[in-house]
């Protein structure tokens, strides 16, 4: 069995938490669109702006906890903010090197990187119905994405970008995995959140982009990533970790380019191809797969 059973039972039914996360990781592209502004830039505003509304919360809420947090837990939980900052750092820069699609295909790889890390790092243990979701998850991915891929050598640097944030992102939903186990969410999100606005903004400052002088809209688009994207979407699948495998998790993540396509077709009027339709089919198969194995 994929999922590791929990004495307590979930104040919430997690499987309406999990569909509120992938509806709220699919406005980032959205709003990410809506903002006009470098793209490093766009992400340390959305994690600086999440930690600045949610640390004092979580400084009221949760300070007790914060403060007998043991030096592991807490070095575990900023392990964890370094790689969602590099997750956000390598893929996001990816797209300057590589076609959308490319990117897209290759750091939705993160359910494969999942199983290949789980027992490794976890004490989760993947079943047949896991490995079978990760495959059609994968390949599903990669029929979004096919015939718009790019080549040569640019790409090809591109392409390792966006695979190293794959990987960095199942290294963060794993460190969250560990660290849900036992601490609250506002204890863990608060750290890793924190952890990682403070590298993003110091990569930013290093590289002198600007950070000021952005339209009321794209401002607007900062603070609607912080609350929507970060604080309600990523926030959800870090409270779903206490509940759900890494692997459910992360192959639910795959929700995201199909809420993300429904969005752009509503909002942004882009196309809905038939290609997109039957791969977010595969996609939609997986994570039915996915949690039918963890019960």
């Amino acid at each position: 069995m994929a999922v590791k059973k929990l004495n307590d039972a979930p104040p919430f039914n997690p499987y309406g938490v999990l569909m509120i996360g992938i509806i709220g990781v699919s406005t980032g592209s959205i709003f990410a669109r809506l903002a006009d502004a470098p793209a490093l830039v766009t992400a340390a505003y959305r994690m600086g702006l999440a930690a600045l509304m949610l640390i004092p919360l979580a400084v009221w809420k949760a300070g007790d906890e914060l403060r007998s947090l043991s030096g592991h837990d807490i070095k575990l939980a900023m392990l964890s903010g370094f790689f969602l900052a590099l997750h956000f750092a390598t893929w996001i820069s990816s797209l300057d090197y590589t076609a959308i699609a490319n990117s897209v295909v290759l750091v939705n790889t993160i359910p494969l990187w999942v199983g290949l890390f789980t027992p490794l790092i976890s004490k989760d243990r993947m079943g047949g119905s896991t490995i079978t979701s990760i495959i059609i998850s994968v390949i599903g991915a990669a029929i979004i994405g096919f015939g718009d891929f790019a080549t040569g050598g640019k790409a090809l640097w591109g392409d390792l970008l966006a695979v190293c944030g794959a990987i960095c992102a199942a290294v963060y939903l794993l460190c969250g995995r560990n660290l849900r186990r036992k601490l609250s969410l506002l204890s863990y999100i608060a750290i890793c959140y924190g952890s990682a606005a403070v590298i993003l903004w110091l990569v930013v400052l290093f590289l002198n982009l600007p950070i000021t002088g952005y339209s009321t809209q794209t401002v607007a688009a900062f603070w609607a990533m912080a609350l929507i994207s970060q604080l309600i979407g990523h926030s959800s699948y870090n409270w779903s970790l206490k509940w759900f495998s890494t692997s459910l998790v992360a192959v639910s993540l795959l929700g995201e380019p199909i809420g993300s396509t429904l969005l752009a077709y509503i909002i942004l009027d882009e196309g809905l191809t038939w290609i997109k339709f039957i791969g977010g089919l595969f996609i939609l198969s997986a994570i039915y797969i996915a949690a039918s194995g963890e019960k």
